[in-house]
């Protein structure tokens, strides 16, 4: 509006002169106001828009009056009964231009400060919707992942093309079941319950480092290999430790048999506690299904634990519960809803190892399970674990490093440490610049270990071939292990029938009734009264006699001291003995085996009501299972020497 009445200033023209009548003033009036239209429209749209109101010759007309015409049609638009004006309808009529140009210039204003407005508006949404379509694409590509994060991804990444050689348990453990040594029994029970179509859940008991984990590894892979069992190729072998379980009553955790968490728990996901979902969490037993579930010292386990992981194995399945689902709701997941109401499998089979007692076992547990039972190894055992781990290190040794091992331990992990450790001494100890290849593993190097280590021989006591009065050797059981029990008795002739007993308070009250028993079975068998002598029996090491077996090892310490007769030190004995001379059987016999073999005892004597007790395919020691005390008699007096003393 502005621009137009500037340009009508100019021209000289106002329309407060209407009044003139000047033609000039007129033809000028009219000439700016065309001016005006080409400005608005442009001259080709107002040739145009001429041409199709038909007025074109009038535009260009001399002639005021036509051009005024020309002007009206323009700008107010012509109708058919349009005649050219008079002069003195000309200035009514420029007036009536004038104010619908104002108007249109006006209105055009206004909508270019619209348009601007509306441009301007436009590019801050479009701007605005770019940059979240861009913030959205960097976040899916992108994830959680940051600055710090991705440093932190590369550190580990770096970290992991940084590692050491393999520890020596790694080289050394067995990689076939043919070399856990002094198991051939265990391995085929073991196999023989796990290589079937009816696989059976399974116990192993034995004392530590014995091979009871890598038997069950390597059992279950040489299984997999047979067409007859259910395991399929890829079945799981999952390993936990019973000690290292950790559950929360309240079910908010369970790794074992799985949970839920409820959406107000922490640990849930975001998008489904927002939904209020709780979100079951499976566990170990479910990640076995299929397979095997190994745990190891599962007599350590938590007795409430125990009891759930039985209900499932019943079961095969494990059921979740939670206040917070909602069979109804649409929103759920199906694998979650599934999981509520079917349960989630966990059909596998049970491997427990511990080195408990069978007796310190849940019944419950046992009644469901197959037991086998892994033997404790002998010197012979532990010397073929070091020639091969020798063989496995690439090393050569003396001859008597093995046998020096033996001598101080009975686990084949520790007898290995042993000497992965004289290992690394004897590697530390070359020259720099000697070629590490050519290790040989001497004996000074294993005692200094041993003596580092401040270890001392595992069997103290051993056999020897030879005879002695009031000494004999009984044979007791801690854990899976046998061991010897060194008695001896000594006898003092006194007057007036005022003899007296002693016997260490520390060997426990059933070896003091042992020892009366003894000296009412010396005065059935001999008609001899033990009041004529001061007797002394003594358990050497203190050790605690808990049970009638060492009845016999007593009898005969008392026999040999009062009748003074030598018995042989390389026979042990054990045995409970009646009043009427009979030997009555006892536990542990398998135990004790073993540790009198390891202890260099030539023969064992037991009661006749063990010979079922006795291991097949012994070698390296004698057992002999009597009914009485005078067929122990028989074998451990050393007849030679009562022979001698009753000629002399």
């Amino acid at each position: 509006m502005k621009k137009f009445m500037e340009k009508l200033s100019k021209a000289g023209i106002s329309s407060l002169n209407q009044g003139k009548k000047d033609d000039e003033y007129l033809l000028r009036q009219v000439d700016a106001l065309f001016e005006m239209l080409s400005d608005l429209y442009g001259a080709d749209k107002i040739v145009l828009k001429a041409t199709k109101l038909e007025i074109l010759p009038y535009m260009r007309s001399e002639r005021l009056e036509e051009r005024v015409l020309a002007l009206q049609a323009l700008v107010l638009g012509r109708t058919e009964s349009q005649e050219v004006p008079s002069k003195k309808e000309i200035p009514a009529l420029l007036a009536q231009v004038e104010e619908e140009m104002a108007t249109i210039v006006a209105r055009r204003s206004i909508e270019e400060k619209l348009e601007k407005l509306v441009v301007e508006k436009m590019q801050e949404r479009h701007e605005e919707y770019l940059r979240e379509i861009k913030l959205q694409v960097l976040k899916e590509n992108s994830g959680p992942e940051t600055a710090q994060t991705f440093k932190r991804l590369a550190l580990l990444e770096k970290m992991e093309h940084i590692g050491l050689t393999r520890s020596a348990m790694e080289v050394l453990r067995p990689q076939k079941l043919e070399e856990i040594v002094g198991q051939e029994r265990a391995i085929r029970a073991l196999l023989s319950k796990l290589a079937s179509p009816y696989p059976q859940h399974i116990i192993c008991y034995g004392p530590p480092g014995v091979g009871k984990t890598t038997a069950a590894r390597l059992a279950f892979t040489a299984a997999k290999e047979r067409k007859i069992v259910p395991f399929t190729e890829k079945a799981p072998f999952v390993e936990i430790d019973g000690t290292t379980l950790r559950w929360d009553p309240r079910e908010v955790t369970n790794p074992l048999l799985g949970s839920v968490h409820d959406p107000i728990y922490q640990g849930a996901r975001k998008d489904l506690a927002d939904t209020g979902i709780p979100e079951p969490k499976l566990g170990l037993v479910t990640d076995a299904h299929g397979g095997i579930l190994f745990i190891d010292e599962i007599g350590e386990m938590d007795s409430m634990l125990l009891n759930k992981l039985l209900k499932v194995l019943e079961d095969k399945r494990v059921f979740f519960d939670s206040a917070y689902y909602d069979p109804s709701d649409t929103n759920i997941p199906q694998w979650i809803k599934k999981i509520f109401e079917t349960g989630a499998p966990a059909d596998f089979i049970l491997v427990g190892a511990t080195t408990r007692d069978p007796s310190e076992i849940n019944p419950a547990l046992r009644s469901r399970c197959a037991e086998i039972f892994f033997e404790p190894l002998t010197p012979t055992d532990i010397q073929e674990i070091i020639y091969n781990a020798g063989e496995k290190l690439g090393v050569t040794m003396d001859p008597v490093v093995p046998e020096r091992i033996a001598e101080y331990t009975i686990e084949g992990r520790k007898a290995v440490n042993l000497l992965a450790d004289t290992y690394s001494l004897t590697l530390y100890q070359k020259e720099s610049g000697e070629d590490s290849s050519s290790i040989h593993i001497a004996e000074e190097d294993l005692l200094e270990v041993l003596r580092t280590a401040r270890l001392s021989p595992y069997v103290i006591q051993r056999g020897e071939a030879k005879s002695e009065r009031g000494r004999v050797f009984g044979l007791g059981v801690t854990g899976f292990v046998g061991s010897l029990i060194e008695l001896e008795a000594v006898a003092f002739p006194v007057e007036n029938e005022k003899g007296s007993i002693r016997f260490n308070d520390t060997a426990g009250s059933m070896a003091k009734d042992s020892v009366f028993n003894a000296s009412s079975v010396f005065r059935h068998l001999t008609g001899k009264e033990l009041d004529d002598h001061d007797l002394h029996v003594n358990v050497i090491g203190g050790a605690n006699i808990d049970g009638p077996s060492a009845g016999l090892a007593i009898f005969l310490a008392l026999y040999s001291a009062v009748e003074e007769v030598p018995l042989w030190q390389d026979v042990a004995v054990t045995g409970e003995i009646s009043l009427r001379g009979k030997l009555k059987a006892v536990g542990g016999i398998f135990e004790k085996i073993y540790g009198a073999r390891q202890a260099g005892i030539r023969r064992v004597i037991i009661p006749k009501e063990n010979s079922k007790d006795i291991p097949s395919g012994l070698k390296g020691i004698e057992i002999v299972a009597v009914d009485t005390i005078e067929e122990a008699l028989e074998l451990i007096v050393d007849r030679k020497k009562v022979q001698e003393a009753a000629a002399s």
